[in-house]
């Protein structure tokens, strides 16, 4: 359950709050060195946020630079990426009203996806314990998980109410 919570907060830090934050390009995938390695831009360089509307990416290997800008442009992030000498440089532009709401539908697309996992989960534990303890115990087994269960979509629903105040915030 604690993966589901993991991969939901990893999915809902890609969405883009008008603010600048190293998650909006970190696993953009960029073919490097003439196509011959896929590699994430965390891999290949440091991200930093010089304030709160531009990211900075600093290729470890120079000579990647075109590589991670190219990779970044194909990558339909709506990002523009400027090359500054040996950096590149990413500009946060503000968001629409229109454009938050199709981004707070999607951080709800995100939320519901994690809840699906947790319960999938929960539900081949309760499938567990149907095979291998007897009947009290699976009962009181099967009380565990549901509480389990609720903590985790609890958390869950505590991520969506932030991330919709952050994607809310001008």
């Amino acid at each position: 359950m604690k993966k589901a919570i993991d991969v939901t907060r990893n999915d809902l830090s890609s969405i883009r709050s008008g603010r600048a934050t190293p998650a909006l390009v970190e696993n953009i995938v960029i073919m490097a060195y003439g196509g011959s390695q896929k590699l994430r831009v965390l891999e290949m360089a440091t991200i930093t946020t010089m304030d709160a509307k531009t990211i900075v990416i600093a290729p470890y290997d120079v000579s990647t630079l075109a590589d991670i800008e190219k990779g970044i442009q194909i990558a339909s992030t709506g990002l523009t990426p400027v090359v500054d000498r040996d950096i590149i440089r990413i500009t946060i532009p503000p968001l629409s009203a229109e454009r938050r709401g199709e981004y707070i539908k999607l951080a709800k697309v995100k939320l519901e996806a994690g809840k699906v996992m947790v319960r999938q989960v929960r539900a081949e534990a309760m499938k567990e314990f149907k095979k291998l303890v007897s009947e009290d115990e699976q009962k009181h087994g099967e009380r565990l998980v549901q509480e389990l269960t609720d903590e985790m979509i609890a958390e869950l629903d505590s991520m969506g109410v932030h991330k919709e105040a952050e994607l809310l915030q001008i």
